[in-house]
């Protein structure tokens, strides 16, 4: 009997440690994110616009990424392992990796993301101040492969119906850090 009961806690706790384990990641490669696309923003203080908001909902992976593994030897070599993470369903937040990344660490980063933002309070805030300068960052689900150590990440930049961007991002994994290694299918509008 107790070893079934022993089976039946290690089981329960080996998925939390790696659900654990993913966030970790997830909190690194936002960072890193963060980090490389708001060193230009200014701190945001009392009055200021803020002028790249991010985006809080996980963008899902889609068939555009078919196109990414098309262009790249590297990524052919794991298609299979990338195809099965493609959900276009998926319905998942920041909020858990953005927590990590701002509990206590990395302020002064903080004061330049601020808050997230929906798609509506963007939108909301465009239209308040009428400029065309507003933008708003949405990052995709990490897609892990490798045996985890790469990672690949869309991210895009909205503006308006007409000025919009985006590359996919392949992060490489060394020693816990995570590293943009390469930019894959840039585009914009």
């Amino acid at each position: 009997m107790k070893f079934h009961s022993i089976t039946l806690l290690l089981l329960l706790l080996f998925p939390s440690k790696a659900l654990r384990a993913q966030e970790n990641d997830n909190a690194a490669i936002l960072k890193q994110i963060l980090s490389k696309y708001y060193a230009n923003e200014k701190v945001i203080a009392k009055g200021r616009l803020q002028l790249l908001s991010f985006y809080c909902q996980k963008a899902p992976n889609n068939e555009e990424l078919l196109e990414v593994i098309a262009k790249n030897d590297f990524i052919k070599k794991n298609a299979d392992e990338i195809k099965k993470q493609i959900l276009p369903q998926l319905k998942e937040d920041w909020s858990a990796a953005y927590n990590i990344v701002f509990d206590n660490q990395n302020q002064y980063l903080k004061t330049k993301v601020n808050a997230c933002l929906s798609f509506e309070e963007y939108q909301k805030v465009s239209e308040r101040y009428g400029e065309n300068n507003q933008r708003l960052m949405i990052v995709s689900k990490p897609i892990y492969f490798a045996k985890g150590n790469f990672a690949l990440v869309k991210v895009a930049f909205y503006r308006s119906i007409e000025h919009n961007s985006g590359s996919y991002l392949l992060f490489e994994k060394n020693n816990e850090i995570w590293t943009i290694k390469e930019y894959l299918n840039a585009w914009s509008t």
